[in-house]
């Protein structure tokens, strides 16, 4: 069997300059094929591509599972074969994908986790925050997060002519470099707005391109993020996850329990399939058991 590089390039490339994958994104296929091709070779030994089967694949998820790895990450690394196998078949190097009789392990639903609204209330209006660039940033931030549901690398991607006064509303580069507009209140324009001002202020040279800087006037970065949104959550919730992604759940969330519609959710969100937008539903439905059982007489 070809060494298992060569067999990827192609679909890497595939990947990343057509599908237009993120450089982590194309990493997870890489690491997954390898681990799947080096076990082809440790066990299999010489196998052409067109060879290999259902069962083979079967052997290495199981194996897999023999290693304790969660049903959720042998489903991703089944995920890639398929995506794999697929274009091999398009290309015409296989005559049909082993994967077809291939059952990935069943995963149980987990709820998102969100905060509750009373304490996003007091979060955004009970809080204090520091009056220097680090509070103001951090301030500013929660409130994006919050108010757009967009994702922590989209956050410090933001750039400043991304800010539109006019229509109030953001542009976002989201997932395969696709932009989407987010509407947001009138407020939140005029605090970014004044961000933008204060920043010309308060340094000489900055990095002009992006909305968010760190005190040093550079561009934020992920961990940056990610500390400051878990000290400020942690003052209002005990969830035990406390990272920008949950003020991504607790958006949809909220914007689900107020009636909005899945449809424009998912635009917002910038999830490519309702599927994954319809997480948000059992939530919701949650809450009306919730409010059943407390409410009616036969509950």
């Amino acid at each position: 069997m070809e060494t298992a590089p060569s067999i990827l390039t192609p679909f890497l490339d595939y990947l990343q300059f057509e599908k237009r994958y993120s450089q982590h994104t194309v990493r997870s296929y890489q690491d997954d094929l390898t681990q799947f091709f080096d076990y082809l070779n440790k066990n299999f030994e010489q196998t052409e591509i067109g060879e290999i089967n259902s069962s083979m694949v079967r052997t290495w998820m199981a194996s897999l599972k023999d290693e304790k790895l969660t049903s959720k990450t042998i489903n991703r690394k089944a995920s890639s074969l398929k995506s794999f196998f697929k274009y091999q078949l398009k290309l015409g190097n296989i005559e049909s994908t082993p994967m077809t009789n291939v059952s990935a392990p069943k995963i149980g639903k987990r709820l998102p986790s969100f905060v509750m609204e009373d304490d996003m209330n007091v979060l955004l209006k009970e809080i204090a925050f520091p009056d220097d660039w680090d509070g103001k940033t951090t301030q500013l931030l929660i409130e994006v997060f919050y108010a757009t549901g967009i994702r922590l690398s989209e956050l410090v991607n933001l750039e400043e002519h991304g800010v539109n006064r006019n229509s109030n509303s953001i542009k976002v580069l989201g997932k395969g470099n696709k932009e989407r507009i987010i509407p947001v209140n009138k407020q939140l324009i005029e605090n970014l707005i004044g961000y933008q001002k204060d920043k010309r202020k308060s340094f000489e040279d900055f990095d002009s391109e992006y909305l968010f800087v760190t005190p040093k006037g550079k561009k934020l970065y992920a961990k940056y993020v990610y500390l400051r949104v878990k000290s400020y959550l942690s003052q209002v919730t005990t969830l035990q996850k406390k990272s920008p992604h949950i003020l991504r759940h607790t958006f949809a969330t909220h914007l689900t329990n107020h009636g909005a519609d899945l449809n424009a959710i998912k635009e917002l969100l910038g999830h490519s399939s309702l599927a994954s937008t319809q997480v948000y539903t059992h939530n919701s439905i949650e809450k009306l058991k919730e409010a059943y059982k407390k409410a009616h007489p036969k509950a």
